[in-house]
């Protein structure tokens, strides 16, 4: 079993919504009210040994039958809010991108076919009941999306070197209303200088799914296990949102050559991320 899940454990990394109680309609927001009491809220590794736990059996539970009740817990400024983990929803969407990451043969052997074809029409049956069901958690492996970082401000981010058995941690947060703000202001600065792009295309996406949450919702964009890849110099260095911030108003003063250096920067610090994914 170690050699499969070296395979198959990723070095993921999670932009999450907090939403408020008062954005859950009744019986849910009940739940989550007496859920945020516990003493014992599971934490991300929890999540994540779940997760593994189901693939364990052969053969594989490539999503898990019933949907998880658990959610991450943040309170500020006296106000509950929580982020539902979906499990299952997020496990038959992430079924739909297993392709991209592996080749076939190595996808077959790590979930056959015939569990896959299942799983595909299980969420079929499934979405036409929920046709407007969202995670509240997305999800990307071996890197943080660019996208993702112009929601965030540089002081906004938060390091903590990990220490005394503690792990280490790279993550910003952000009141929703900013994070919407920046991704027009983004959307607005890319159109004007390009006619198209990837990165255009992934910030319209992120802006959609931001659009689906209550206005007093936080995003949180947390480095996850991508943090024991990294060195911690190198952790602590990245400052990749101020990168994409600047880059961003480089483009909006009509500064190319500013915009370049900033994209640059980027695009060094997460090469040697990639480059780590494939030595791996």
């Amino acid at each position: 079993m170690p050699k499969v899940t070296s395979v198959i454990v990723p070095y993921a990394t999670y932009l999450r919504v907090y939403e408020p109680l008062a954005a859950f309609p009744e019986p849910e927001r009940g739940h989550w009210a007496r859920y945020a009491r516990r003493p014992d809220l599971p934490s991300c590794q929890d999540e994540l040994r779940r997760s593994l736990a189901d693939l364990a059996p052969t053969p594989p539970v490539a999503v898990p039958v019933h949907e998880s009740d658990d959610a991450f817990v943040l309170e500020t400024d006296g106000v509950v809010r929580v982020c539902p983990w979906r499990t299952r929803l997020r496990g038959w969407q992430a079924l739909g991108e297993l392709a991209e990451d592996f080749p076939l043969p190595v996808l077959d052997a790590l979930l056959p076919p015939v569990v896959r074809h299942q799983a595909t029409r299980d969420y079929e049956r499934w979405l036409a009941g929920h046709p407007d069901a969202r995670p509240w958690i997305r999800t990307a492996t071996w890197q943080v999306p660019i996208n993702w970082f112009v929601l965030f401000a540089d002081d906004e981010r938060e390091y903590v070197e990990g220490d005394g058995g503690e792990e280490p941690v790279l993550r910003y947060r952000t009141p929703m209303v900013q994070a919407r703000r920046r991704v027009a202001r983004g959307l607005r600065a890319l159109r004007d200088a390009v006619d198209e792009s990837l990165l255009i295309d992934g910030l319209v996406d992120v802006g959609r799914w931001l659009e689906e949450f209550h206005p007093r919702s936080l995003v949180e964009l947390d480095y996850g296990g991508l943090v024991h890849a990294l060195p911690a110099g190198t952790l602590e260095g990245d400052h990749s949102a101020a990168d994409v911030a600047e880059g961003i108003a480089a483009l909006r003063r009509g500064d190319g050559e500013g915009a370049e250096e900033a994209y640059g920067r980027l695009v060094e610090r997460w090469r040697a991320v990639r480059d780590l994914r494939s030595a791996n």
